[in-house]
C-alpha cells in the first residue's frame, strides 16, 4: 500500500481511510453529503496526488501522444490541456487521460492511478517513434481546488492571473510560496476550480496555505466519496465503472474526443469510424430515479416490459437533487432524453428518465 505525501494530515483531519488503487485514501472528512454541498456552494480541496503522471519529451513527442490519442494533439498550444483517452486496438479504451502542452515538445500526460503501470506500458509499447518517456508519478503530488470560490481561495496564494482562466488552460508559477506550480482548469466536479501540480516536498506546505486562505469561504477537505458523487451529479465518466476495455468511446458518447482527421492516424481509427458511422448497439446514457430508490453499479437496467437491456454502471443519491441518479448502457431506442427505464432494485423494478447530460443541472 502506497502513501501519498498528506497522509498525516488526513490522519489528522480525523479522515476515514480506505484502500483505493494500492493507495490509503482519505474517503470522507466530515461526510460524503455534507463534502459535496461544500464543493457546489463554497469551496473544498481534495488530494488526489495517486494520479499518475508522465512527461513526454523530444521531437517525436507530438508524434506519440497523436498515434495513442483519440484526440488531436494539433489542436494544442503551449498553456492548453485536453481531456482525451487511449483506444486499445480492438475497440476498447486503455484509460482515459488528460494531455498538457508544457512547452515546446514537451507533454505532460495524467493517468488514472489503477491504470499508471497498465499505460506506462502501452506507451512503451506504442512508442516506436523513439519519444523519451518519463514516469514523474512518484514525485508529484495533485491537489484540487474546487467551487464557487476556489478562484478567490488561489488568489491569496499565487501573482497568477487566475480571473477569467478558461477551462482546459493552464500556467506555471509561484503558489503559496513553492516554485513551478503547475495551476490548470480541468476539472471533474461540474464546478469552476483549479488543479495544483506540485512536488511532494511542497505537498503539505500548500495544503495548509489553501486551508488557510480559505477560511473565509468555509473550505473544507474533501474526499474520494464526495469526488465520485460530484463528478456523477456532472455526468463525467469514471474508468473502471463507466468505460472500461470493453467499451468504445462512441458508446461511451466521447465521439467529441476522437478526431477523425486526414493528417491523424490513430489506434482503432477505423474501427471507431465505421462505428460512427454505422451505429452502436448500445450507448451510456444519464438517467434520474422517478421512484423511491437508489442505483448501484451492476444493477439491471429492464425496459417496460421487463425484459434485462443493459446495467447500471454508475449509481447514488444526489446530494442536490435528493434523488437517486446513476449512468449506464442501454440500447440506442432507449438512449434519447425524456425515454423511461426501469431499474431492479432488490424485486422491484423502479421508474427512472433518460436525461440529458450533466445530470444535475445548477439554476
Amino acid at each position: 500500500m502506497k502513501n501519498t505525501p498528506l497522509i498525516n494530515k488526513h490522519k489528522e483531519l480525523g479522515a476515514k481511510i480506505v484502500d483505493f488503487a494500492g493507495f490509503n485514501m482519505p474517503i470522507e472528512y466530515s461526510g460524503v453529503s455534507d463534502e459535496h454541498v461544500t464543493v457546489r456552494e463554497k469551496v473544498g480541496i481534495f488530494d488526489v496526488s495517486h494520479m499518475g503522471e508522465f512527461w513526454i519529451k523530444g521531437p517525436r513527442a507530438y508524434d506519440l501522444i497523436q498515434k495513442v490519442s483519440a484526440n488531436d494533439a494539433s489542436k494544442l498550444q503551449p498553456g492548453k490541456a485536453q481531456y482525451t483517452c487511449l483506444p486499445n486496438g480492438q475497440g476498447g479504451i486503455v484509460d482515459d487521460f488528460l494531455v498538457y502542452h508544457y512547452d515546446e515538445q514537451v507533454y505532460m500526460v495524467v493517468v488514472n492511478a489503477a491504470n499508471i503501470q497498465k499505460d506506462w506500458d502501452w506507451y512503451n509499447k506504442q512508442n516506436t517513434m523513439g519519444a523519451e518517456i518519463e514516469d514523474a508519478s512518484d514525485r508529484m503530488s495533485l491537489l484540487a481546488v474546487q467551487g464557487p470560490y476556489a478562484q478567490a481561495t488561489l488568489e491569496k496564494l499565487t501573482d497568477q492571473e487566475l480571473a477569467g482562466m478558461k477551462p482546459f488552460r493552464f500556467k506555471v508559477g509561484k503558489l503559496a510560496g513553492a516554485d513551478n506550480v503547475i495551476i490548470s482548469s480541468t476539472g471533474y466536479t461540474g464546478e469552476h476550480g483549479f488543479e495544483l501540480y506540485i512536488q511532494n516536498t511542497d505537498a503539505e506546505k500548500i495544503w495548509d496555505a489553501v486551508l488557510e486562505a480559505g477560511k473565509d469561504y468555509g473550505i473544507k477537505p474533501v474526499g474520494l466519496g464526495a469526488r465520485d458523487t460530484l463528478r456523477l451529479e456532472a455526468g463525467l465518466c469514471l474508468y473502471g465503472n463507466d468505460i472500461d476495455e470493453n467499451t468504445s468511446p462512441i458508446e461511451a458518447g466521447l465521439s467529441w474526443v476522437v478526431k477523425f482527421k486526414d493528417y491523424k492516424d490513430f489506434i482503432d481509427k477505423d474501427y471507431l469510424w465505421k462505428q460512427k458511422q454505422e451505429g452502436v448497439e448500445k450507448k451510456l446514457v444519464g438517467f434520474v430515479m422517478q421512484e423511491r430508490g437508489i442505483p448501484r453499479q451492476h444493477y439491471e437496467i429492464v425496459d417496460s416490459e421487463g425484459r434485462p437491456v443493459g446495467e447500471v454502471t454508475s449509481g447514488t443519491m444526489s446530494p442536490m437533487m435528493k434523488a437517486g441518479i446513476g449512468m449506464g448502457y442501454v440500447p440506442p431506442h432507449l438512449a434519447e432524453p425524456g425515454q423511461e427505464i426501469h431499474i431492479q432494485i432488490r424485486k422491484k423494478q423502479l421508474k427512472a428518465k433518460v436525461v440529458k447530460l450533466p445530470i444535475y443541472k445548477k439554476s
